[in-house]
C-alpha cells in the first residue's frame, strides 16, 4: 500500500510518501510545499490544494495519516490559520476517496523515536535512520514520514484507527 504523511501549515507543508508491504517499508518521496509567504492565506491554501492533489494522484496513495488539531492557547489564530492548511490537505485527500488517519504529536514521536516528548532533531535524525536516506530529511518532511511509521506500526498492532 502507498500511505502519505502530511504536516500541514501555512508556510511549510510537510509530505511524506511510502510503499508500505505489510512487513517492510520504504519512503517514495518525501519534501516540502512552500507557497511564498507574500501570497494572501487563501492562496497559499490553494497551492497546498493544488500540489497534494497532484502528489496523490501521481503515487496512487491509498492511505493519509495526520496529527490531531494543533490549538495555541497564546496565539489562537495559528491554530486556526494551521487548521485551515490542515482542511485543504484533509478535502485533497477525501476528493480522491482516501481515508485519513489521525494521530496525537505525541504519538506520533512514541512511533518514529520511541520517546512521546523527543526534538524535532531526534525526530529528523531517527526517519533518516529508519528509512536509509541519504541526508537528514527537513523538519516537516521528517514529520510527515514519521506519521507513517505511526500509521504502520497502528496497523501492525491492529490498534484502534481514529479515522477521520
Amino acid at each position: 500500500m502507498i500511505i502519505i504523511g502530511i504536516d500541514p501549515g501555512t508556510r511549510v507543508t510537510g509530505y511524506g510518501i511510502i510503499y508500505f508491504d505489510g512487513v517492510l517499508f520504504h519512503a517514495i518521496d518525501y519534501g516540502c510545499i512552500r507557497p511564498p509567504p507574500t501570497l494572501k492565506l487563501s492562496d497559499r491554501y490553494l497551492i497546498i490544494y493544488d500540489s497534494l492533489t497532484e502528489l496523490l494522484a501521481k503515487y496512487q496513495v491509498q492511505i493519509a495519516a495526520m496529527e490531531t488539531q494543533f490549538a495555541s492557547p497564546i496565539n489562537p489564530q495559528i491554530g486556526i490559520k494551521v487548521g485551515m492548511a490542515r482542511g485543504s490537505a484533509i478535502i485533497a485527500a477525501r476528493k480522491q476517496d482516501i481515508p485519513i488517519y489521525e494521530y496525537s504529536p505525541t504519538q506520533v514521536k512514541l512511533a518514529s523515536v520511541g520517546y512521546g516528548h523527543a526534538s524535532k532533531y531526534q525526530v529528523q535524525a531517527m526517519i533518516q535512520n529508519q528509512f536509509k536516506l541519504g541526508k537528514l530529511p527537513p523538519s516537516d518532511a521528517a514529520d510527515a514520514l514519521a506519521l507513517t511509521l505511526c500509521y504502520i506500526y497502528s496497523y501492525k498492532n491492529k490498534q484502534a484507527f481514529v479515522e477521520l
